[in-house]
C-alpha cells in the first residue's frame, strides 16, 4: 500500500463515510449513531475480511513498521471499522418488521461468509450483492410504500401489507434526498474496501514433498 494511501486517502474515506453515513434528514435527529447490533455486524466485516486475505492486519500494524506507520494502520483499521458500522446502520430499516427482517439476513449472510472463507473477489462481490439488495429494499421498496403521495393502489397494498403485519411493516417517509446519498456512501465505501491491501502469499510447493502444497502468508 502505498503511503499516500494509506495515510490520507483510505482514513479520509472512511471517516467521510462513517460521518455523512449517520446524517438523517428525514428522522427526528439530524444525526444517528451506529446501533450496537451494526457494531456486532461491523466486527463480523472486519473478520471477513481479514479471512478472505483482503485485510491484511500485518501490514498496517507491525513490529517493523514505524511508531508513525503503525499509528498510520490503526487509524485504517479505526475509520474502517466505524465506515462499516455505519454503512451497516443506514441500510437498516428504521423500525418494525423490516429492521429485525433485515438484521437477520445481514448475520445470516455474514456468518455464512466467515463459514464458507471465500477469497478476496467473491467477498468483494458478495459484499456489493449485499448492500446493494439491504439498499434497494430500504430506498426502493420501503420508501415507495411509505410515499404520502402514492395513488390509491399503492395505498391498498400498503393497508393489506399493514393487516397482514398488523403494521409493523410501515416506515415513516424518507427524505427525499436519502436515496442518493446512501447510494454514493455504498460505492464509496465498497471503493474502499477495494483500495485495501490485501494479504500476501507465497507458495512452499517447492519446499514440500509433491502433494503437500501449502500457501504461508508473507509479512
Amino acid at each position: 500500500m502505498s503511503a499516500v494511501r494509506e495515510a490520507f486517502v483510505l482514513p479520509l474515506l472512511f471517516l467521510t463515510i462513517a460521518l455523512f453515513g449517520g446524517l438523517d434528514p428525514g428522522a427526528p435527529a439530524p444525526w444517528n449513531p451506529p446501533s450496537l447490533f451494526s457494531l456486532v455486524l461491523a466486527v463480523m466485516v472486519m473478520a471477513a475480511l481479514v479471512r478472505s486475505g483482503t485485510l491484511a492486519p500485518d501490514r498496517l500494524m507491525h513490529s517493523s513498521r514505524s511508531i508513525v506507520a503503525n499509528a498510520n494502520g490503526f487509524i485504517v483499521l479505526l475509520s474502517l471499522f466505524a465506515a462499516s458500522a455505519q454503512v451497516l446502520n443506514m441500510l437498516t430499516p428504521r423500525s418494525g418488521l423490516p429492521t429485525l427482517i433485515v438484521g437477520v439476513v445481514l448475520f445470516v449472510l455474514l456468518l455464512n461468509t466467515l463459514v464458507m472463507s471465500p477469497d478476496r473477489p467473491r467477498l468483494l462481490r458478495s459484499f456489493a450483492v449485499v448492500t446493494g439488495s439491504a439498499f434497494v429494499l430500504k430506498f426502493v421498496v420501503l420508501a415507495s410504500l411509505a410515499d404520502p403521495e402514492g395513488g390509491r393502489t399503492k395505498r391498498v397494498l400498503l393497508a393489506l401489507f399493514d393487516v397482514a403485519t398488523l403494521g409493523t411493516i410501515s416506515q415513516a417517509p424518507l427524505h427525499s434526498a436519502a436515496g442518493y446519498w446512501a447510494f454514493v456512501l455504498v460505492l464509496l465505501f465498497l471503493a474502499g474496501v477495494a483500495l485495501l491491501t490485501p494479504a500476501v502469499y507465497r507458495s512452499t510447493a517447492a519446499l514440500q514433498p509433491y502433494g503437500e502444497r501449502a500457501l504461508t502468508r508473507t509479512e
